[in-house]
């Protein structure tokens, strides 16, 4: 745990980790469940059978999200993009392209969060930030922009490994297949980027750093520009 303590340690709690931040994979775990429906349901009743197990899983899933407080804008977004697979592949008559949103969403992703890098905005310092209500005052902790910004690259990483397994079953049109992968790639994939960025943190931040939640230098905006990461 070098070079990560926090205020908690000092009480003797377990350290915050990346999961505890950013609500852990429980919405993961949500999103592979239409998929499955659709895949299940298409190995059974074709085409129109995955749809309807899609999108009745879907539903379901938005109605159970709703009651246990997730934000409506949310439940309504996983609503929809559900919809809009299912309506894709009823247009183009290929069970396959329901998951094409989902290659789409991941070729998008990965160029979102390499470019975030490149101009030192690394997305995990975003999302991080806005969760600990820090907007971007992390950004003026070199450390710390350079440990998300080694950091993000895991979760490009990601993107990039999905559409290396997801584009060529969906090329030889491997309904099945993509199923089970879109599963096998959703929470697990997330789980362990969580633990490897976190990781990559603990380690790019010097001996005796405060922390996420504590940026060096976070009240010292006034003094000059931005620090940018060490190459």
């Amino acid at each position: 745990m070098t070079g990560t303590p926090d205020r908690q340690r000092s009480a003797g709690a377990r350290p915050e980790s990346l999961a505890d931040l950013l609500g852990g994979r429980r919405g993961a775990v949500d999103a592979t469940l239409p998929p499955l429906a659709f895949g299940l349901g298409w190995v059974l009743g074709g085409l129109g059978g995955g749809v309807l197990a899609a999108v009745a899983t879907g539903a379901a899933v938005a109605a159970w999200r709703w009651r246990r407080g997730d934000r409506p804008r949310s439940v309504l977004i996983g609503l929809l993009a559900v919809c809009l697979a299912a309506l894709i592949a009823v247009r183009t008559g290929r069970a396959s392209d329901f998951f094409l949103l989902q290659i789409a969403s991941n070729a998008a992703s990965a160029l979102a969060w390499a470019v975030s890098v490149v101009v030192r905005w690394p997305l995990l310092g975003v999302v991080v930030g806005l969760a600990l209500g820090q907007r971007g005052r992390w950004r003026r902790d070199p450390a710390l922009l350079r440990a998300y910004g080694r950091a993000s690259w895991v979760w490009t990483a990601t993107y990039v490994l999905r559409m290396a397994v997801f584009v060529p079953l969906w090329l030889d049109r491997q309904v099945v297949a993509l199923a089970v992968t879109r599963a096998a790639l959703t929470w697990p994939l997330i789980a362990a980027a969580l633990a490897l960025s976190w990781v990559v943190i603990r380690r790019s931040l010097p001996p005796g750093h405060p922390g996420l939640r504590h940026p060096v230098g976070a009240s010292d905006a006034d003094r000059g520009p931005v620090a940018g990461p060490e190459k």
